[in-house]
């Protein structure tokens, strides 16, 4: 029998979670077939729910084509976590409890990888309420329900790596595109520095983590990628918490820096007693808090009496970033190269 046997499923990682901890609920062999980089959290979580985990493949479609092979050796039953109609039939319930707690809901904002979220909750909004709006949000790094929903059928796509690996789906499911596209009103892509932004927002508002995959729904807000959603009651899905205390880390900081505030420049100065000092004393006297400083004496190529000062530096927002650099520049003109690319000559 299938319970005898197993069950074998490919998944970034949240699938595979829920499937590890019903299989030992049940006294069912899970194996789960996870891309080598699917977060180490999600992964010691599988194994904590004694579920095999086999890591293969740089992303889920090459995860997703060994555990069809696997299976098929060793005739364990594949669960598909985002095309199964089961499944999406379950991920439906979500648009239910929307209707039912939010019942004057205009809009509803799902992420969207696989698909099988964004049909199993367009599917029953639309059931209950015909006139709500459904949207679909994916990263850019992987658009493959975008692809798809263009041509009308399912497409490869390439899989760049994205804080979204929830979503890192290269080609959408077959039963969720056709029902997704009978009700959805709305797919579109959003980038990576805004899934950060996201992930900032969730933590310092509703002190609330959030993986990348499950604050994409909120990124496309903030990126305003839906100024017709002003003023409306919109709801939207986050869909999924489990992220590695490092991962966090990095998007945190590559939010503050998206959003302006954390700041990265380079400057030259005098390598004279009090040239460090000065540049100390505008940073602080702007409200400037610096977060990293490094001296470059080998590799400057101006005068042997010169020094560049590399500096990481945080602000309060994006026009106190603006401020200090205009700032600088007045202080040292023609000195000063800003932002990530530290481009010679450059100052922006």
């Amino acid at each position: 029998t299938q319970t005898e046997t197993g069950v074998i499923a490919a998944s970034a990682g949240n699938h595979a979670l829920a499937l590890a901890y019903h299989g030992k609920q049940l006294g069912v062999s899970v194996t789960v077939v996870m891309p080598k980089l699917a977060p180490i959290m999600k992964v010691t979580a599988c194994r904590d729910y004694e579920a095999n985990v086999i890591l293969f493949g740089e992303h889920i479609g090459e995860s997703k084509d060994y555990a069809t092979k696997l299976g098929e050796e060793k005739g364990l039953t594949y669960i598909n976590g985002y095309d199964d109609p089961a499944v999406l039939a379950g991920q439906g319930t979500i648009g239910l409890e929307v209707i039912d707690q939010v019942p004057d809901v205009d809009a509803v904002v799902v992420p969207v990888g696989g698909g099988g979220l964004l049909a199993g909750i367009a599917l029953a909004v639309k059931t209950l309420k015909p006139d709500v709006t459904v949207i679909g949000v994916e990263s850019e790094n992987c658009p493959g329900f975008s692809a798809a929903w263009k041509v009308g059928h399912p497409v490869k796509v390439p899989s760049m790596p994205t804080l979204a690996d929830g979503l890192a789906v290269p080609m959408v499911g077959g039963n969720a595109l056709a029902t997704a596209r009978k009700h959805v009103d709305k797919v579109l892509t959003v980038s990576e520095n805004y899934i950060a932004i996201a992930i900032l927002r969730l933590v310092e508002h509703e002190k609330a983590v959030v993986e990348g995959a499950g604050a994409a729904g909120l990124a496309a807000c903030v990126a305003g990628l839906l100024p017709e959603l002003k003023g409306k009651k919109v709801v939207i899905i986050l869909c999924g918490g489990n992220i590695d205390t490092t991962v966090l880390g990095r998007c945190l900081e590559r939010g503050l820096a998206a959003d302006g505030r954390l700041c990265r420049f380079v400057v030259r100065v005098k390598d004279t007693p009090g040239g460090c000092a000065e540049l100390t004393r505008i940073l602080a006297d702007m409200g400037a808090c610096i977060k990293d400083i490094f001296h470059e004496r080998a590799w400057v190529y101006s005068d042997i009496f010169s020094v560049e000062i590399k500096c990481v530096v945080e602000t309060r927002d994006a026009q106190h970033a603006e401020e200090l650099r205009m700032e600088l520049e007045k202080h040292y003109p023609g000195r000063l190269r800003w932002g990530p690319s530290h481009r010679r000559g450059s100052t922006s």
